[in-house]
C-alpha cells in the first residue's frame, strides 16, 4: 500500500486528536474546501478506503455519514460517494458598504439573524484601539448568526460606542437601518480580509468541521467626520462566500 495514498494514516492520523472517524472526516473536509478533491470527484469504494486508511468498515462509515451530514458528499445510488457539485458563490463588493442583509436582498434572497449575545460592556483594548476609546467608556456589542434561506453563512461580532447604539435590542436583523434610521451610519469602512481555521465553537454555529479554513473580515467603520463608530469582525463560509474589489 503506498505510503504517499492521501489517505494514508501517516497522512491524516495523529495521536490524542479525536476518533479515527473524525479525524479522517477532517482531513478529507480539508481536502475538499482546498481544491484538492473537486466537485463530482469520487472517493474510493468503502472497502478501499478501510484499506487505504487502516481502519475498519465501520470506521470509514461514519467519516462518510458526517460528510454528508455536512453537505460536502453526496452518495449516488448504486455509484458510489462523490464531492457534491459547489454551489454558485455569492459575491459582495469590498468596495461597497451595505450591510449582509442588503447585500443578501438585492440577490433575491431572505436573511434572517440569529442573536447570539448583546449588551453594553466596558471595552477591550481591541476596541479602544479601533473605536479611538478611553478605558472609561462603554461599547454595545452585538454577536450574530447570519443566515440566507435558513443556511448559515458567517458569525459576526459588531461593537459600537454606547451614545452611538445605546439600545442593543434595537437590533434584530440589519445593523446598517437602525444606524441610518438614527443618521449615524458609517459613510466609509477600512476592512482587512484574512483567511483563519474554525475553533469549535464557531465551526459548530457555521455547521463546518473543526480546523475548516473560513475568511475572517474586520471592518472599521467612520461617519463623514472621520469619527469611527463600528468595529465589526466576522467569520464567513469560504465554500460559498466570495468577496470581489474592483481596481481602477
Amino acid at each position: 500500500m503506498p505510503v504517499t495514498s492521501p489517505f494514508h494514516p501517516n497522512a491524516w492520523f495523529r495521536l490524542g486528536r479525536g476518533p479515527r472517524y473524525q479525524q479522517l472526516q477532517r482531513h478529507i473536509s480539508a481536502a475538499i474546501l482546498s481544491g484538492d478533491l473537486a466537485p463530482d470527484d469520487q472517493l474510493p469504494p468503502e472497502r478501499e478506503l478501510a484499506e487505504l486508511a487502516q481502519i475498519s468498515r465501520v470506521t470509514v462509515r461514519k467519516a462518510v455519514t458526517l460528510l454528508v451530514a455536512d453537505g460536502l458528499i453526496e452518495q449516488r445510488q448504486g455509484a458510489g460517494s462523490f464531492v457534491r457539485s459547489a454551489a454558485p458563490k455569492l459575491e459582495q463588493s469590498l468596495s461597497s458598504l451595505i450591510s449582509f442583509t442588503e447585500n443578501m436582498s438585492v440577490r433575491g434572497m431572505t436573511s434572517t439573524s440569529t442573536v447570539l449575545s448583546r449588551g453594553i460592556f466596558a471595552p477591550s483594548p481591541q476596541e479602544i484601539l479601533a473605536l479611538g476609546l478611553s478605558s472609561q467608556d462603554r461599547v454595545t456589542r452585538i454577536k450574530r448568526l447570519r443566515q440566507t434561506d435558513d443556511a448559515p453563512m458567517a458569525v459576526e461580532l459588531s461593537s459600537l460606542p454606547q451614545d452611538i447604539l445605546p439600545i442593543p435590542d434595537d437590533v434584530e436583523t440589519s445593523l446598517y437601518a437602525v444606524l441610518r434610521k438614527n443618521s449615524c451610519a458609517p459613510t466609509r469602512a477600512i476592512q482587512r480580509v484574512t483567511a483563519i481555521n474554525l475553533e469549535r465553537s464557531e465551526a459548530e454555529l457555521l455547521k463546518l468541521p473543526e480546523g475548516s479554513a473560513v475568511l475572517k473580515i474586520e471592518r472599521t467603520g467612520y461617519l463623514a467626520t472621520g469619527r469611527p463608530i463600528e468595529f465589526t469582525s466576522g467569520l464567513y463560509r469560504s465554500d460559498t462566500y466570495d468577496f470581489v474589489s474592483e481596481l481602477r
